[in-house]
């Protein structure tokens, strides 16, 4: 038997704690670990996904940050605004967030759409973030058959949250399909049967139509004015683009580092949070 991995394991032993902001009226939830007096560090999870994302990172992160891991605009516990949302609507409640935790900069570091609101916030706000990580992230493309996926599983999730299509839509992260994920796939299931998900997962998936998505997408104009120095991180296995395409968005960004890490689907920070912390932390401590 594989041993069994939990949430609640990971957070064991770490000072941290959950609770909600109002970010321009929005109920945010947010996971926080990590000292007030240190510089401040938010992490963005992906589409359709949660802070718990972080949890394995939240420990060595708040040692030298003061960590915040948030379920983004439309997501997870935060309130729901009830319309399609785009990454323009992201990005002005993550810089509200800034407001409202008191932070005039931060690292910011995004995983799959959190990285794509991540690029848009340096784009758009270059005097509020310190230092940006792009980890697998979104929005440089626009692939009909990987959108049609994420939609198809994610739908498939929120309309009928069986124990089988919350864990296919876990699974569909992650490079190793042999472990269950039990309780990441319990975590998003109750997530996903709080009353009226079904409409606020299809106002999360308007990314994936495909108007909407190519007036968000980013391209050499957008990545090259990131003045932010940048970590682009990218995985041998990621479902929704290959190294080449990571490779690619870094060689926009004026300065950018790339690396790849091996055996890791969509999330590296959670399936080798041991490398991960290793490079995250060596890049946003200036190395």
């Amino acid at each position: 038997m594989s041993e069994y991995e939990s949430i609640w394991s990971d957070l064991q032993g770490v000072a941290f704690d959950q609770g909600y902001l109002d970010v321009g009226g929005v109920r945010t939830r947010y996971l926080h670990a990590g000292d007030p007096a240190q510089p401040s560090l938010v992490l963005l999870h992906g589409s359709g996904g949660h802070a718990e994302a972080y949890v394995r990172n939240l420990a060595a992160h708040a040692e030298h940050f003061d960590t915040w891991a948030i379920d983004m605009l439309g997501h997870g516990y935060t309130g729901k605004p009830g319309h399609p949302l785009e990454i323009a609507h992201y990005v002005e409640h993550l810089i509200g967030f800034l407001d409202v935790i008191g932070a005039d900069r931060a690292h910011i570091s995004g995983e799959s759409l959190g990285g794509w609101v991540a690029a848009r916030a340096a784009v758009d706000h270059p005097s509020r973030v310190d230092r940006l990580v792009l980890n697998t992230a979104g929005g440089s493309q626009a692939d009909p058959e990987v959108m049609a996926r994420i939609v198809n599983l994610s739908m498939a999730a929120v309309s009928d949250p069986t124990w089988e299509t919350v864990q296919a839509r876990i699974k569909w992260l992650m490079a190793d399909k042999t472990k269950d994920y039990d309780d990441l796939v319990a975590s998003r299931q109750r997530v996903y049967r709080q009353p009226g998900f079904v409409a606020a997962m299809r106002d999360i998936m308007a990314l994936q139509d495909p108007e909407i998505r190519q007036r968000n997408l980013l391209g050499h104009k957008e990545y090259g004015a990131i003045t932010a120095p940048t970590l682009v991180l990218w995985t041998s296995h990621d479902p929704t683009a290959d190294v080449a395409e990571g490779r690619r968005i870094a060689s926009m960004i004026p300065g950018a580092r790339f690396e790849v890490m091996p055996d890791c689907g969509h999330w590296p920070q959670y399936e080798d949070a041991e490398t991960f912390d290793a490079l995250h932390l060596g890049f946003l401590l200036g190395g």
